[in-house]
Protein backbone atom coordinates (compact mmCIF):
# COMPACT_ATOMS: atom_id res chain seq x y z
CA UNK A 1 0.00 0.00 0.00
CA UNK A 2 1.25 3.38 -1.31
CA UNK A 3 0.21 6.37 0.85
CA UNK A 4 0.81 10.04 -0.75
CA UNK A 5 0.96 12.84 1.64
CA UNK A 6 2.14 16.61 1.61
CA UNK A 7 -0.40 18.24 -0.39
CA UNK A 8 -2.60 21.43 0.05
CA UNK A 9 -2.83 25.04 -1.13
CA UNK A 10 0.56 27.11 -2.34
CA UNK A 11 0.64 30.59 -4.08
CA UNK A 12 2.61 30.68 -7.03
CA UNK A 13 6.30 30.58 -6.71
CA UNK A 14 5.62 28.58 -3.51
CA UNK A 15 7.07 25.14 -2.83
CA UNK A 16 5.58 21.98 -1.56
CA UNK A 17 6.90 18.50 -0.94
CA UNK A 18 4.96 15.62 -1.15
CA UNK A 19 5.80 11.83 0.27
CA UNK A 20 4.82 8.60 -0.53
CA UNK A 21 5.23 6.18 1.73
CA UNK A 22 4.83 2.25 1.88
CA UNK A 23 3.19 -0.22 4.23
CA UNK A 24 2.60 -3.26 4.14
CA UNK A 25 5.55 -3.83 1.75
CA UNK A 26 8.54 -1.85 0.74
CA UNK A 27 9.60 0.56 -1.70
CA UNK A 28 13.12 0.53 -1.19
CA UNK A 29 13.62 -2.00 -4.13
CA UNK A 30 11.53 -0.48 -6.22
CA UNK A 31 11.00 2.14 -8.97
CA UNK A 32 8.98 5.20 -8.08
CA UNK A 33 6.99 7.67 -9.89
CA UNK A 34 4.52 10.56 -9.53
CA UNK A 35 1.84 11.67 -11.86
CA UNK A 36 -0.57 14.04 -11.70
CA UNK A 37 -4.39 14.63 -12.79
CA UNK A 38 -6.93 16.99 -13.29
CA UNK A 39 -10.81 16.37 -13.81
CA UNK A 40 -11.56 15.00 -17.01
CA UNK A 41 -7.72 14.59 -18.61
CA UNK A 42 -5.92 11.78 -18.26
CA UNK A 43 -3.22 10.99 -15.69
CA UNK A 44 0.05 12.83 -16.59
CA UNK A 45 3.62 11.71 -16.13
CA UNK A 46 5.26 14.07 -13.50
CA UNK A 47 8.92 11.93 -12.76
CA UNK A 48 10.05 8.90 -11.81
CA UNK A 49 13.24 7.72 -10.17
CA UNK A 50 14.69 3.80 -10.78
CA UNK A 51 15.62 1.39 -8.41
CA UNK A 52 19.51 0.15 -8.84
CA UNK A 53 21.85 -0.89 -6.45
CA UNK A 54 23.96 2.08 -7.93
CA UNK A 55 23.32 5.65 -8.24
CA UNK A 56 19.28 5.72 -9.06
CA UNK A 57 18.58 7.99 -11.98
CA UNK A 58 15.40 10.12 -12.97
CA UNK A 59 13.24 10.64 -15.43
CA UNK A 60 11.20 14.08 -15.53
CA UNK A 61 8.54 15.66 -17.52
CA UNK A 62 9.40 18.46 -19.44
CA UNK A 63 6.92 21.03 -17.85
CA UNK A 64 8.49 20.33 -14.57
CA UNK A 65 12.42 19.70 -15.51
CA UNK A 66 14.70 22.38 -12.97
CA UNK A 67 11.70 22.91 -10.32
CA UNK A 68 10.73 18.99 -9.30
CA UNK A 69 12.79 17.13 -7.51
CA UNK A 70 12.22 13.12 -7.03
CA UNK A 71 14.08 11.50 -4.22
CA UNK A 72 13.80 8.41 -2.40
CA UNK A 73 14.93 7.20 0.82
CA UNK A 74 15.02 3.57 1.22
CA UNK A 75 15.65 3.65 4.90
CA UNK A 76 12.30 5.23 5.56
CA UNK A 77 10.57 3.36 3.10
CA UNK A 78 9.62 6.72 1.45
CA UNK A 79 9.48 8.60 -1.99
CA UNK A 80 9.69 12.09 -1.95
CA UNK A 81 8.47 15.07 -4.81
CA UNK A 82 10.07 18.66 -4.04
CA UNK A 83 7.97 20.69 -5.71
CA UNK A 84 9.72 24.42 -6.66
CA UNK A 85 8.32 27.43 -7.67
CA UNK A 86 4.58 26.06 -8.38
CA UNK A 87 2.70 27.57 -11.25
CA UNK A 88 -1.11 26.98 -11.42
CA UNK A 89 -1.03 24.79 -14.46
CA UNK A 90 0.73 22.74 -11.17
CA UNK A 91 -2.46 22.86 -9.76
CA UNK A 92 -3.87 18.83 -10.13
CA UNK A 93 -4.18 15.52 -7.40
CA UNK A 94 -1.07 14.30 -7.42
CA UNK A 95 -0.71 9.96 -7.44
CA UNK A 96 2.76 8.02 -6.31
CA UNK A 97 3.22 4.29 -8.19
CA UNK A 98 5.71 2.21 -7.60
CA UNK A 99 7.05 -0.83 -9.81
CA UNK A 100 9.75 -3.98 -9.42
CA UNK A 101 11.17 -3.34 -12.27
CA UNK A 102 13.47 -1.35 -12.93
CA UNK A 103 12.24 1.33 -15.08
CA UNK A 104 11.28 5.26 -15.35
CA UNK A 105 8.61 5.20 -17.76
CA UNK A 106 5.93 7.78 -18.60
CA UNK A 107 3.49 5.20 -19.13
CA UNK A 108 0.98 4.59 -16.15
CA UNK A 109 -0.06 1.17 -17.52
CA UNK A 110 3.52 0.25 -16.25
CA UNK A 111 3.41 0.86 -12.74
CA UNK A 112 1.17 -1.68 -10.39
CA UNK A 113 1.01 -0.48 -7.42
CA UNK A 114 -1.12 3.16 -6.61
CA UNK A 115 -1.24 5.14 -3.57
CA UNK A 116 -4.25 7.83 -3.04
CA UNK A 117 -3.95 11.23 -4.70
CA UNK A 118 -3.28 13.90 -2.83
CA UNK A 119 -4.50 17.03 -3.84
CA UNK A 120 -1.81 20.17 -4.62
CA UNK A 121 -3.83 23.77 -5.51
CA UNK A 122 -1.68 26.95 -6.79
CA UNK A 123 -3.64 29.57 -6.37
CA UNK A 124 -3.20 32.99 -5.19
Amino acid sequence: QLQASGGGLVQPGGSLRLSCAASGGTISRSSVAWFRQTPGKERDFVAAIRWSRSIPNTNYADSVKGRFIISRDDAENTAYLQMNNLQPEDTAVYYCAASISSTTTPHPSAWRSWGQGTLVTVSS
